[in-house]
């Protein structure tokens, strides 16, 4: 399994990219009503652009210089929505040498997270370049991240460095334990460890991918022997890489830990001869996405499916102004199966068949025009 690498989810927003450049943290999770029980899935995310542009109000030009601290938050399923809260970025305290980053009343760090974030009707028709829904969201909650993905070199401080990248990816949480409370519209829901299905991670850079594709679940079960597996999780996530601003062709990172086995499909190791292909599939009712990950020693497909009325068309805004993804599909009820196999005496041979739930699941491509939801 990996080691944590907390030095990955500090602020990276300096050089160039303090000028032309995004990081944002992510966190999702399960909670259920405090008086019915019924389920709902929450995400929590906050996200700054361009910092050196800015001060202690939030910029929006036209000609693409912004400048902001974001906190998004949201729920998927019945009544979807994301809120928007905006802040400057002089006015709210990131710290450098570790995760504390606070914007008004809401504040992250690796073991916390609380705030709120309220947009009225009347504030989201005044201000349309906020693209945000209605509503109002409260929480605070522990956070205990418990299982970890360090990408490899793609990350790593020279790379950081040189800025190689277009878009980083660090998932410190691929099996994230939350504790506490959220209040959606003055809904209570409460945040327990066991069925929390929770997940962390970060993207920073100066763009954004196209295709955009994320799959995440730490809700597992074995067919082969009926028990939950709670140690377990996987984790793909990728599409068109740049480098230097050249595309390379389509991959992604693939990872699952069974158990505590790890399985690695990561085309930038390349000794380890590993490849992933993938096809997703927009519905009429459903999404779905299919991947299928091989090494000389394992192979893993996955088969994944979310209703479209649990999904949001997710909005951003990349840091030279644009919104090029305008149907970057965003859900996290997604369910389906893994078929994982192992090389055993010169063959494949099955090892276990999962299902899984609650799970992250993301796809997007630029130049697909649609309205926002």
């Amino acid at each position: 399994m990996f080691a944590a690498a907390p030095e990955r989810n500090l602020y990276m927003l300096r050089g160039a990219l303090a000028r032309r450049g995004y990081d944002w943290w992510w966190h999702s999770f399960t909670a259920r009503h405090a008086q019915t029980g019924k389920e709902r899935a929450f995400f929590i995310e906050f996200f700054v652009c361009n910092p050196a542009l800015g001060g202690p109000d939030p910029v929006f030009d036209e000609t693409g210089k912004q400048s902001y601290g974001m906190v998004k938050v949201g729920t998927w399923g019945e009544d979807a929505r994301q809120l928007h809260n905006y802040f400057g970025v002089s006015a709210s305290d990131i710290a450098t040498e570790t995760l504390s980053v606070r914007m008004g009343p809401n504040r992250l760090s690796e073991t916390e997270t609380a705030g709120l974030v309220d947009v009225s009707a009347a504030d989201a028709v005044a201000h349309p370049q906020w693209a945000s829904d209605v509503g109002s969201l409260r929480w605070q909650l522990s956070i205990d991240k418990q299982l970890h993905y360090n990408v490899g070199y793609g990350a790593s401080s020279p790379a950081r460095a040189l800025n190689l990248f277009e878009m980083y990816w660090h998932a410190e949480g691929i099996k994230t334990v939350y504790e506490g409370w959220v209040e959606l519209d003055g809904e209570r829901y409460i945040v327990t460890p066991e069925t929390c299905f929770g997940y962390a991670d970060k993207n920073w850079g100066s763009n954004f991918t196209s295709p955009w594709l994320w799959i995440s679940s730490c809700d597992m079960v074995s067919r082969l022997t009926g028990r939950r597996l709670e140690n377990s999780a996987v984790e793909i996530g990728g599409g068109q890489p740049r480098v230097l601003g050249v595309a390379l062709p389509k991959q992604l990172l693939a990872y699952l830990i069974y158990e505590g086995r790890s399985f690695e499909f990561n085309f930038s190791k390349f000794w380890q001869r590993t490849n992933v292909t993938f096809s997703f599939t927009e519905g009429e009712t459903e999404n779905r996405w299919s991947v299928i990950a091989t090494s000389p020693t394992a192979r893993m497909e996955l088969d994944l499916a979310c209703q479209r009325a649990d999904m949001l068309l997710v909005r951003y805004q990349a840091p030279d102004g644009t919104r090029r993804h305008t149907r970057l599909w965003n859900g996290g009820t997604g369910q389906g199966e893994i078929r994982l196999f192992e090389k055993r005496e010169g063959a494949l041979q099955p090892l276990d068949t999962i299902t899984i739930g609650h799970a992250g699941c993301e796809y997007g491509e630029y130049d697909r025009q649609s309205h926002y939801r």
